[in-house]
């Protein structure tokens, strides 16, 4: 059974932003006020997440007139965990202690010279969930959208020319 993880909530935020800039097709670009109010999230915070993805080499950010985010390379080569990583980082979730060690229930040292069965279990785990995002485009979301929302989000994220 796979661990629950708790992310934090920009990175939905993020994941749902850069799916919505790879609906505007190649170089189409929306400000963070634009995604914001789009998704009704805070705007400075979801700008710096954003900031984030463009660090991580995911979205690029022009300034200007027709300026904005858009995604630095074609949603086919961007992973849902390359998002996640940008702004989650890539620190284990799990982190074995040792208690096994500890207490009055001490495991010898003799008898923990392989890792915790618990620690392998919970990296087992990891390491699944994170193949699993891995194995995720951003075009692939697009892809499963149903009928007719890439055109709406395109409409809605339209910038005056």
């Amino acid at each position: 059974m796979l661990a629950a993880v708790k992310l934090p909530e920009s990175t939905e935020w993020v994941l749902h932003a850069a799916t919505a800039l790879a609906q505007l097709g190649p170089g189409g670009t929306a400000s963070a006020a634009q995604l914001a109010a789009h998704y009704d999230v805070p705007a400075a915070y979801l700008a710096k997440q954003l900031q984030a993805l463009v660090r991580a080499g995911v979205l690029s950010a022009a300034t200007g007139p027709r300026g904005g985010f858009r995604l630095a390379r074609p949603a086919e080569q961007i992973t849902l965990l390359q998002i996640v990583e940008a702004v989650d980082g890539t620190a284990p979730f799990y982190t074995c202690n040792e208690i096994r060690q500890r207490g009055s229930g001490a495991v010898p040292a003799s008898q923990c010279r392989r890792a915790c069965a618990l620690a392998a279990r919970m990296a087992g785990a990891e390491a699944a969930w994170r193949r699993s995002l891995a194995a995720v485009t951003i075009a692939d979301i697009v892809a499963s959208l149903p009928p007719g929302l890439p055109e709406r989000t395109r409409a809605l994220l339209a910038r005056p020319r």
